[in-house]
C-alpha cells in the first residue's frame, strides 16, 4: 500500500503568491524598460503637439507698451486660422510646395528605384561601396548641403556657371523662375540615397526562388525588374513616397538659407518658413500655431489621398 505526501496546506498559498509575484514583475519589465522612451516621446513629441493645438485656439492680449501691465489669454475660436488662410504669402507658399512635390517626388522615386535595381543587380560591381556613396549626401545636414551647393548657384563662384559661358549660355539659377528647382535639386541630391536603402531592404527580401524560377523560364534582367522586382517592392515604394509628401511641406533649412543668395526667396517662401517667420519675426506666436496646424494638417491628407489611391488601384 502506497501513501502519497503533500505539501502542507501553508506552503502552497505561499508558492502561489511567489508565482504571482514573479508574473507581476516580469508583466511589468517591458514597461519599465520602455518607460525612458515612453517619457522622452511625450515630452517631445505628444506635449509639444498638444501645446501647439492649444495655442492655435488661444488669443494673447498684452496690456501697456511692453506688456508690463499684464497679459492675458483668451479663447480665440478659429480667428487664428482665418487669419493664417487670409495672409495670401502663406496661402501662395502652399501651392509653392504642391508644385515643387507634383515634379520633385516622382523624380526622386525614379531615381531612386532605378539606382536600386541596378545596383541589386546580379551583373552590378562592388554594389556595398556604391550604396554607402549614394547615401552620403544624407549625412550631409541640410544648412551644410546647402552652404555647397549655394557655391555651384551664385554667380562668380560658380564653375558651372564659368563653363557655360564658354559655349554661350548664361544659367540664372537664383532666378525667381528656376530658383524652387535648384532647392529641388538639393533636396534629390540628399535623400535619394536614403530612399534608395529602403527599397534595397525591399529587394534583399524577395525569395531567391523566385529568382531561379525566372532564370529557368529565361526572363530577361527588365522582365524581372518588371514582373517580379517592382510589384513586390510596392510597399517600400509606397512608404518612401508617403516620407517625400512629408518632407515636401516641411521644407525649411534649404529656403532660409538660400535666401541670404537668392533675392526670390522671400521670408514666407515656404509653409513652415512663413511660419518660423510670424512667430519669430512678427511675434505672433498663435497664428504661427494655426500655420503650423495646418501644415501637419495638410501633409496628413496628401498622404491619406496618396495610401488611399494606391490601395484602390491594388485592389
Amino acid at each position: 500500500m502506497t501513501t502519497t505526501r503533500q505539501a502542507p496546506t501553508a506552503q502552497r498559498p505561499a508558492t502561489a503568491a511567489r508565482r504571482s509575484k514573479r508574473t507581476g514583475a516580469a508583466a511589468r519589465a517591458p514597461w519599465l524598460l520602455l518607460a525612458p522612451f515612453l517619457a522622452l516621446f511625450v515630452l517631445t513629441f505628444l506635449l509639444p503637439i498638444l501645446v501647439a493645438i492649444m495655442s492655435s485656439f488661444t488669443k494673447v492680449t498684452r496690456s501697456g507698451l511692453f506688456g508690463e501691465a499684464g497679459v492675458t489669454s483668451e479663447f480665440a475660436g478659429f480667428s487664428n486660422y482665418a487669419q493664417a488662410l487670409a495672409d495670401g504669402s502663406f496661402v501662395a507658399s502652399i501651392g509653392r510646395m504642391l508644385l515643387f512635390g507634383v515634379v520633385q517626388v516622382p523624380v526622386m522615386i525614379v531615381l531612386c528605384t532605378v539606382l536600386a535595381l541596378m545596383l541589386e543587380s546580379a551583373s552590378a560591381k562592388w554594389p556595398g561601396f556604391f550604396r554607402a556613396a549614394y547615401f552620403m549626401p544624407y549625412g550631409v545636414p541640410g544648412v551644410i548641403a546647402t552652404i555647397l551647393w549655394s557655391f555651384l548657384y551664385v554667380p562668380g563662384l560658380s564653375p558651372l556657371i564659368d563653363v557655360a559661358k564658354i559655349v554661350g549660355l548664361t544659367p540664372d539659377f537664383l532666378g525667381a523662375n528656376s530658383v524652387l528647382w535648384s532647392i529641388a535639386n538639393i533636396v534629390t541630391w540628399s535623400y535619394t540615397g536614403y530612399n534608395m536603402l529602403i527599397i534595397v531592404a525591399q529587394l534583399k527580401a524577395i525569395p531567391v526562388e523566385l529568382y531561379e524560377a525566372a532564370t529557368v523560364d529565361g526572363a530577361s534582367t527588365w522582365r524581372v525588374a518588371r514582373s517580379i522586382q517592382l510589384p513586390l517592392i510596392r510597399p517600400a515604394l509606397v512608404l518612401t513616397t508617403v516620407f517625400s509628401i512629408i518632407g515636401t511641406l516641411q521644407l525649411f533649412a534649404e529656403a532660409q538659407v538660400l535666401k541670404t543668395v537668392a533675392p526670390a526667396i522671400d521670408s514666407q517662401y515656404t509653409p513652415n518658413l512663413s511660419a518660423y517667420t510670424t512667430a519669430f519675426a512678427y511675434n505672433d506666436y498663435n497664428v504661427a500655431a494655426a500655420q503650423s496646424v495646418i501644415i501637419a494638417v495638410a501633409a496628413f491628407a496628401l498622404s491619406f489621398a496618396f495610401l488611399a489611391f494606391t490601395n484602390r488601384k491594388s485592389s
